[in-house]
């Protein structure tokens, strides 16, 4: 059987790799970027290039977009509205759910389907099946098309709702962001006294391989709104992260990111959770969230 044409839109790191991938597998791309210079290692290589967006889209059903996010798409694609009809458009680009359903919405409008996805994994990894991309948007779509994309990573199917691909992604980006910035506040802590990077590695490595079965643990719990002080207590959280803060102070370092861990354990208290785990401060963010 022939392999599906595909047109790729946006040419940076992560289209490159995109448009690589593909045509490691066997499949004819079409490829436009607003600098066009950048096509021409991809011509090279077997790619097609569109003189126009318009060119582009019309050249193929299935259309796959890598831009900045989804205003950039809005710019790219705008112009050529009419040559949308028709086409599946999976867009790739990062941005928040809302946008998602908008872009999904506006699509519609022009006789195209959004699928939105989230793609797990940096350029290197494209091309490898251990990735993995959330999509979500029409599951006719997404069936149609998934052998296709999963020559860019394993795929992740998450609903019809076009917002819970970016959702699932932006959420990933939140443990992610947050844990290696962190990771960087532990470092500046640890050269303050000195202690390089590659000394803390094994001890940093070996505390992030235990959160797994934390995780595990407390998820089942948390989905069921239990909080029990059994394993652990908000109060003792307290005094350790400001034991964390102490610190931190005392080497010269700034403190802002435990003060504000210091802060969110502290509206733990305030709220009546000191003898609960500290997995009760979920409800303060609910509450702060609500308010």
């Amino acid at each position: 059987m022939s392999k599906q044409s595909v047109t790729v839109v946006g040419l940076g790191p992560m289209g490159q790799a995109m448009v690589r991938a593909f045509l490691a597998a066997g499949h004819q791309v079409t490829v436009w970027n607003r600098t066009a210079a950048r096509a021409e290692e991809l011509v090279a290589e077997g790619a097609r290039r569109a003189d126009t967006i318009g060119e582009a889209l019309a050249a193929n059903e299935l259309v796959i977009l890598s831009l900045t996010d989804y205003d950039a798409m809005y710019t790219v694609l705008g112009p050529a509205a009419e040559a949308l009809a028709g086409r599946v458009l999976v867009n790739l680009s990062s941005d928040t759910p809302e946008k998602a359903r908008e872009a999904a919405r506006w699509a519609a409008r022009h006789g195209a389907r959004h699928l939105t996805g989230g793609v797990q994994s940096p350029p290197s990894g494209i091309g490898k099946p251990e990735s993995a991309t959330f999509y979500s948007g029409p599951r006719d779509a997404f069936e149609a098309h998934a052998a296709t994309l999963g020559v860019l990573t394993g795929t992740d199917y998450r609903g019809e709702d076009p917002g819970l691909a970016a959702l699932y992604y932006q959420i990933q980006m939140d443990v992610f962001w947050t844990a290696m910035l962190s990771y960087l506040h532990a470092l500046a802590v640890a050269d303050a006294n000195g202690i390089s990077a590659q000394e803390f590695l094994p001890y940093a490595t070996s505390t992030v391989a235990s959160l797994p079965g934390f995780l595990e643990f407390y998820a089942p719990r948390i989905d069921k709104g239990e909080h029990a002080g059994d394993v652990d207590k908000l109060a003792m959280g307290v005094a350790s992260v400001d034991h964390v803060l102490h610190t931190t102070k005392d080497s010269g370092v700034d403190t802002s990111l435990p003060a504000a861990v210091r802060d969110v354990f502290r509206r733990g208290l305030a709220a009546g959770h000191a003898g609960d785990s500290f997995t009760s401060l979920i409800e303060v963010f609910k509450k702060e969230a609500a308010a």
